[in-house]
Parts: C-alpha cells; sequence; structure tokens
C-alpha cells in the first residue's frame, strides 16, 4: 500500500537535494568548524555558506541569522532574551491561536509574575487588531504573533502590526515556522525583531532551526556557553543539519513561485469535491487570506481521531490539528478560539500539502473520505438526533 502523505505542516520529506548535501559532512568532512586547522575551516566555510542561503530567503543579512535546534527553541529564545533585556517591563502580548511552543510559554509566564494577553480571533481566524492595539502599554515587553496558522492556514498581517508596534517602541516577534518556504517573507522592509524559522517544515531536515535577530535589537543569550553563533547560542553547530537546511532555504527561493501555484491548485480541488460530496462539511479560516498548501475542514457529528484512523487504514495520512497537541482528545484550541461549534470542531481534519503531492492521490481521498464520513454518521447518535431535528 502506497502512502499518501498530507500532513505537511507536521513535517515534510526532507528533499534529495538536501539528503545529498548533508551526506558528506556524515562522513568525509567531520571536522568541528571551530577548529583553526584547514580540515575544520572547509567545515566553517560551509555553514558560512549555509547562513547566507537562508539570510537571502528572507531578507536578511547573514550576520542577522543564528542556527537553533527548533522552531520551539528559537521561540522560547525570542522571548525570554527580550523579557531579560528589558526586566522592568512584565507585559507580554500574543494570541489565542499561537502554536503551542508560544502559547504554552504564555501560560508558563503569566503563572510566574507576568501579565499575559492573548488576543481573540473572529470566526474566519482573523485577528482582533483593535483588541491588539488597545492592549500594549508602557509596561510591553514584546508581541509574539505567528505569520502563519499551523492550522488553519490563516495569514496574518504581521508587516502592519510590526510598524504600528514598532512607533511605540515595542519588541515584536514572529513564529514564521510555517510561513517561510511557503509564501514570500521579507524582513528587511518591516519592524521585525525576531523570527522564528524549523528547517522540517520545508524539506530541510529535523533538529535545526533559526532565529533572525534584526541588527541593533537587544538580546540576551538563552543558551549560554562558546563563543559559537557570534556568542548567541552556545555549543557545537549541528554541522550536516545546518547545511541541510541552507540547501533547503536554496530549494524554496528557487521553486516560491511555483510551489505556490501547484499546491494551491491541489488543495482548492481537494477542498471543492469535499463540499461538494459531503453534507455538512465546512472549512475553517478565511478562505482568500490563507497558505497555499492548508485546509481544515470540519464534518459535524463525528470525531476526527475515527476519521484519520479510516483515512489511514487507505495510507492517506493527514491530521486533526497540530501534531503537538494530537494526543488530545480536546478539540484544537485554534478551533475553539475561532468559534467552530463543537459539533464540527470534533470532526475537524486538516489536510497540508506539498509539491511532492500529485493529483492521482488528491483523486484517491476525494473517493475513499465520503465513504469514510457516512460511515461514521451512520454509527453516529449525533447525527441521527440532528436529523430528527430538522
Amino acid at each position: 500500500m502506497n502512502t499518501i502523505y498530507v500532513d505537511n505542516n507536521a513535517t515534510t520529506r526532507v528533499a534529495p537535494e538536501v539528503l545529498e548535501a548533508m551526506l558528506p559532512y556524515f562522513s568525509d568532512l567531520y571536522g568541528n568548524p571551530s577548529s583553526m586547522h584547514t580540515f575544520g575551516g572547509k567545515v566553517g566555510y560551509k555553514i558560512k555558506e549555509a547562513r547566507a542561503k537562508i539570510a537571502e530567503l528572507i531578507g536578511a543579512m547573514p550576520e542577522e541569522i543564528v542556527f537553533t535546534s527548533c522552531g520551539t527553541e528559537s521561540d522560547s529564545t525570542a522571548i525570554w532574551a527580550t523579557l531579560e533585556s528589558y526586566p522592568d517591563k512584565r507585559h507580554v502580548v500574543t494570541t489565542r491561536v499561537e502554536h503551542p511552543a508560544i502559547k504554552n510559554l504564555g501560560e508558563h509566564l503569566s503563572k510566574n509574575g507576568y501579565r499575559v494577553t492573548f488576543v481573540p480571533v473572529d470566526r474566519q481566524g482573523s485577528l482582533d487588531l483593535d483588541y491588539l492595539y488597545n492592549s500594549l502599554s508602557d509596561d510591553t515587553a514584546i508581541v509574539s504573533i505567528m505569520w502563519a496558522n499551523n492550522e488553519s492556514g490563516v495569514i496574518y498581517p504581521v508587516e502592519e502590526i510590526s510598524q504600528e508596534i514598532k512607533q511605540r517602541g515595542i519588541v515584536f516577534h514572529t513564529d514564521a515556522v510555517q510561513a517561510v518556504g511557503k509564501i514570500p517573507v521579507d524582513v528587511k522592509s518591516t519592524g521585525i525583531d525576531f523570527l522564528s524559522i524549523s528547517g522540517h517544515k520545508f524539506h530541510g531536515p529535523k533538529g535545526v532551526g533559526v532565529l533572525y535577530v534584526r541588527k541593533g535589537t537587544k538580546f540576551s543569550s538563552f543558551m549560554i556557553g562558546g563563543h559559537q553563533e557570534h556568542g548567541r547560542r552556545g555549543g557545537t553547530e549541528n554541522v550536516a543539519s545546518i547545511i541541510g537546511l541552507g540547501k533547503a532555504a536554496e530549494l524554496a527561493a528557487q521553486r516560491l513561485s511555483v510551489y505556490g501555484a501547484k499546491v494551491r491548485s491541489l488543495r482548492d480541488k481537494l477542498e471543492e469535491e469535499i463540499l461538494a460530496r459531503i453534507p455538512n462539511a465546512m472549512i475553517n479560516g478565511n478562505r482568500d487570506n490563507r497558505l497555499p498548501n492548508t485546509t481544515s475542514i470540519s464534518f459535524e457529528y463525528v470525531e476526527g481521531e475515527s476519521i484519520l484512523l479510516m483515512l489511514d487504514e487507505f495510507g492517506i495520512c493527514a491530521s486533526s490539528g497540530s501534531a503537538c497537541t494530537s494526543g488530545s482528545l480536546e478539540p484544537s484550541h485554534v478551533l475553539r478560539a475561532m468559534g467552530v461549534p463543537f459539533t464540527a470542531a470534533h470532526g475537524s481534519i486538516r489536510f497540508s500539502l506539498s509539491s511532492y503531492n500529485t493529483e492521482e492521490e488528491i483523486d484517491f481521498i476525494i473517493a475513499k473520505l465520503p465513504p469514510i464520513i457516512e460511515r461514521l454518521r451512520e454509527m453516529s447518535p449525533f447525527w441521527h438526533e440532528a436529523a430528527v431535528a430538522k
């Protein structure tokens, strides 16, 4: 049975070109990039190249790129570094729909002496900007708002928000883990101070990320140790993964426009056919302002976990929400914040595509999903109660 992988917001396949670029650094080129000798210097030079490629992808300068272990570390570093740099400020602003890397950190801070504001969203997943701006004060240290939502795919106006926030002298961070490599991201013309990236979200390896730190931004090291990353993040570099991430960034820059057109076409076909064939199905989020590869669809009166298990029997890999919360039977915090009805939130599935998906795979999903929903609804007392009520 072939695997049809449509869970690319959770992780992506490592591109063959990325794997090829990484392999020499597990064997022949194993030198420490900090070493003085030529052998280690060759490795150090390749890290420098990778840094430049990532900087180019987001419109930054190479010296503004800090390598980390993942998106979560990048997020935590931005928040903690700011709070340590501005110890007299005790207020943090974020949103109700952030990834757990920010959401859970915000909840932790609120229990430990900080005031944390969680900005709400509307039914389409769009931010309440008036609420955001009215929440700001002289005590606000940092605002952290994701560039694109990992579940709904909704894109937030971070460029506009950053300009407003910078006028008030407040540090701005964006978790761009789902945006980079999928849509154009350019920090040059914005007031963004910190931006988080994770390599495995755009066909790079797991275990490597980036924190963009705008030149001149106050920064207190989160990982204290050696001189690596210009003293901003101690520890011997994850060489092979950094080089792989550089290659993934290079490929993303080359293929961005083609990627968007292809995956949007496949995503739209999947959505249209599902909505046409399955009653009581709805799209979650603003359909005009979201990532080209993402769709969150709710099916009323069924359980999302049951849908996933039955899709899995056909080799179809999807998600009921964020991979970091998939162990929970509770509805997604994102869908709850959006006000998705309880009868639909429990039956929500996220399909997230990549350029490796094909039209034949989409046709296969379209053929298999309607009978699955029909079968589950036949077993659901809530479906029958709803039918009687009508």
